[in-house]
């Protein structure tokens, strides 16, 4: 199978660690090399539903060190520690707006409350009809708060930073992962078991809801259902002989076939299945 990473970098952007890929173009680029990840933006027209998805997407651990050691991800720039005087000053900037604003909208609000309260009390024209307007107008000037949640907030998308603008946007090529962290010996594992199933064909995704790693599928996931539960498991590491019942009923119930997979040397992966048949 012909694995060659696309021509274009993908854009891939970091949101507390976790990869999400927002452009079109990225979703289908990764999707032509058999990574599905998971949608989880809302629609616009029905936000209030969970069944249908959109962007962004977010990648597995495994599926982002995959698109970096294909030399086909580009990591938007992050700051560091030490740099972004400049986004700190434009953030200080944005509260002294916002502050001037609430200032502004407070003046504002007082005012329609006062012209709600002269329109209420237009129809009496008596002198103590007079006097009790006067007093209640001195009582708002004294008791009127405005809410800070009420404050209206002007978003501009023209400003620097925030308009949609792929071709000039720096990208920085990443020739490690992402993350630039220490990996773990378990998420070493996860990897060698992923691309060694991605390389053989099988599309992978996220299998917490089911007991394992990855749930494994012979295509696409749109076409098939998953046939192997993944379960990563170092060939030294001991394994309670209840888990494995465990694992396999639980296989058989979703009718799947858990596959334990111990990555062993030089990048080799020993795969071990395991059905439910019940006592004969």
């Amino acid at each position: 199978m012909d694995e060659r990473p696309s021509s274009s970098a993908v854009a891939v952007s970091l949101c507390d660690s976790a990869p999400l890929l927002w452009r079109v173009d990225d979703l289908q680029a990764v999707r032509s090399q058999g990574l599905v990840g998971a949608l989880l933006g809302s629609l616009p027209r029905i936000p209030r539903q969970n069944l249908r998805l959109g962007r962004p997407l977010l990648l597995l651990p495994e599926e982002e060190e995959l698109l970096t050691e294909r030399r086909a991800a580009a990591a938007l720039p992050v700051y560091q520690d030490g740099e972004g005087a400049e986004l700190r000053l434009q953030v200080k900037q944005h509260l002294e707006d916002q502050k001037r604003s609430y200032e502004e909208q407070s003046v504002l609000a007082l005012e329609d409350r006062k012209a709600a309260l002269l329109r209420a009390m237009t129809s009496s024209h008596t002198e103590s009809g007079d006097e009790a307007l006067q007093s209640r107008l001195e009582a708002l000037d004294r008791s009127f708060t405005f809410p800070s949640s009420a404050l209206a907030v002007q978003v501009s998308t023209a400003r620097a930073g925030l308009s949609y603008r792929p071709e000039a946007r720096a990208t920085l090529h990443a020739s490690r992962p992402l993350r630039g962290q220490e990996e773990s010996s378990c998420h070493a594992a996860r990897y060698q078991v992923f691309r060694d199933l991605r390389g053989r064909g099988f599309y992978l995704t996220s299998a917490g809801k089911f007991g394992g790693h990855f749930l494994v599928y012979p295509g696409d996931p749109l076409r098939f259902h998953a046939h192997f539960i993944a379960v990563c498991l170092s060939l030294e590491e001991p394994v309670c002989l209840l888990d494995l019942l465990a694992v396999a009923r639980l296989g058989s119930n979703v009718k799947k076939t858990v596959l334990l997979c111990s990555p062993g040397p030089e990048g080799r992966v020993q795969y071990t299945s395991l059905q439910w048949s019940g006592m004969v």
